[in-house]
């Protein structure tokens, strides 16, 4: 965590604002306050970042460039929101156009006051976003020790919230490859995935919607599970059965915790869940090496693919039940 703190990495984005609080947050590189010599830097690539710097209002043209950049920075990351316009929409909070602050769109951490912010306000800020990314790291740290605990469970609808944050966070890679953020995971919304909860897919419509299980689950009833480690979830899978078949959907894993076997369980353990199922199927993009790769390792096979979209190919893989 030391090197955290010794040199945060910030970049900065204005939503809206009237750039009084931007020359404030510029003003903190100028010789008079030299944040730089605490090594502080700023860039522009927030896959460099710590820190998240939001000043202004955020309207609709600034809300998808704030969540694009927030799913970018690598974890753990801090968000501050520097003013009155980033922290509630301030006098501009009432215009037809304008949604509230940075928190409406992403989670904020730190709220500097001002309007405009004070440099010394700024910096402070910066100073607190740093006790937040620590605390953040010993609890990253914390379960990635603890990982050999790792329960799979059934989800309930009060996971909704925290499972669509991580399928937007978890699917950024994918939209990143793709091009674009059409993506049905990127766009499902939280009253949707909610009522994924109670009701039965249409295969009509297969892209609408966007320890192992004791009792078998009932034809057609969509069964979601997920990956809990010190009461936090870091992946979740959904999927349901038709006639002899099981659809598995939606595999997603925390990208801090890729590679340590988390999503092979998921798997795994949803494919027990339906005991009556003949044979299994997921799909995955067709520039999505890593996903094809990882099915392939658990005996998924290609049978055929589907246009999306003009840069989306579904390639659909199946495997029978051994």
């Amino acid at each position: 965590m030391s090197r955290f703190a010794k040199s945060p990495w910030i970049i900065h984005y204005d939503a809206s604002s009237c750039n009084g609080c931007d020359i404030e947050v510029l003003a903190c590189l100028t010789p008079k306050f030299d944040v730089e010599r605490l090594g502080v830097v700023n860039t522009g690539n927030p896959k460099h970042a710590d820190i998240f710097l939001v000043t202004g209002a955020v309207n609709e043209q600034s809300a998808p460039v704030i969540r694009n950049i927030y799913h970018q920075l690598p974890e753990p990351k801090v968000v501050v929101a520097v003013g009155a316009c980033a922290a509630t929409g301030g006098i501009f909070a009432d215009c037809y156009n304008i949604s509230g602050g940075a928190d409406s769109v992403i989670p904020v951490d730190v709220f500097v006051p001002g309007c405009a912010a004070r440099p010394e306000a700024i910096i402070d800020g910066v100073v607190q976003a740093l006790a937040v990314l620590k605390k953040k790291q010993q609890e990253m740290t914390a379960l990635a020790n603890s990982l050999d605990k790792v329960l799979i469970q059934r989800a309930q609808p009060d996971d909704a919230p925290e499972i669509l944050a991580l399928q937007k966070t978890a699917y950024q890679s994918e939209a990143e490859i793709y091009g674009e953020g059409s993506l049905p995971a990127q766009q499902q919304s939280l009253a949707e995935l909610e009522a994924d909860f109670t009701r039965v897919p249409d295969l009509a419509q297969p892209f609408g919607w966007s320890g192992p299980l004791p009792m078998p689950v009932a034809a057609g009833q969509i069964v979601f599970l997920k990956a809990v480690v010190n009461g936090k979830i870091i992946g979740a899978v959904r999927g349901y059965q038709w006639g002899e078949a099981a659809f598995l959907r939606r595999l997603i894993v925390h990208p801090y915790f890729w590679r340590r076997g988390i999503g092979r369980r998921l798997v795994t353990e949803l494919e027990q869940a339906f005991p009556q199922a003949k044979r299994f199927e997921i799909f995955t993009g067709r520039e999505s090496t890593k996903s094809l790769g990882h099915f392939r390792k658990l005996g998924y096979q290609e049978f055929q693919t589907a246009q999306y979209s003009p840069a989306v190919t579904w390639v659909y893989m199946q495997k029978e039940r051994q």
